[in-house]
């Protein structure tokens, strides 16, 4: 398969098309960016954190990744961040928005499994909703798992409670920290990176390519 250089220099495929969507949600639009794989093998719905969007050097490197081992990538802005704000609001309509815009992909791609994901903030959504909308598996990156210095105020629960397999990507210097082996499906731990994955993003999409296609074979 051929390729052309994206944003940030990251390699993508020209097996896909572009197309971006607005869904409207109880607390706003959320906006949608497909990238279409030929023949794809499933749909992967990726979100960003609270501060940051969906070209996150990470998220693009999980996109590229993911679109060569044949997956339909759509990412998401949810509510919040297209209207300016930096904080998600309550959890429980960060949710409900979440599970509209899922909603709405499931119905354009009828028949394709779903694993949904996302870093930080947006993992925790993953984690939360996976059930709600009939996820197969979950791709937490960078999953904060409580805030710096408050190891006390653990969010561990929310990975528990996907009910589906989760792979968790942190970096061991992450100052949320990182979750234990027990608490995933598969925990990799990148030395050397930090919350928002700069030494080396493309490794994050590699790992998270390699999972996708060991679970679809």
């Amino acid at each position: 398969m051929t390729g052309r250089a994206g944003p940030g220099g990251l390699w993508r495929p020209e097996a896909l098309t572009l197309h971006v969507m607005e869904v409207m949600t109880p607390y706003g639009p959320a906006r949608v960016e497909i990238d279409e794989a030929a023949g794809p093998r499933l749909l992967l719905v990726l979100t960003h954190g609270s501060g940051g969007g969906v070209d996150a050097p990470d998220l693009l490197a999980v996109r590229d990744a993911a679109l060569r081992a044949g997956a339909t990538v759509a990412r998401v802005t949810q509510p919040f961040r297209l209207a300016g704000r930096r904080a998600p609001g309550p959890a429980a309509r960060q949710d409900e928005a979440w599970i509209d815009v899922v909603g709405g992909l499931r119905a354009r791609y009828p028949g394709l499994p779903l694993v949904q994901g996302g870093r930080s903030n947006g993992a925790r959504v993953a984690c939360r909703t996976a059930g709600g909308v009939g996820a197969a598996a979950v791709v937490a990156l960078a999953f904060p798992l409580h805030p710096p210095g408050r190891p006390e105020r653990s969010r561990v629960a929310e990975l528990r409670g996907a009910g589906v397999d989760v792979l968790v990507v942190n970096g061991d210097r992450d100052p949320f920290g990182v979750p234990d082996a027990a608490d995933a499906a598969r925990l990799v731990v990148l030395p050397g990176e930090g919350h928002e994955f700069k030494k080396d993003p493309a490794r994050v999409g590699e790992v998270v390519a390699e999972w996708l296609v060991g679970r679809t074979g």
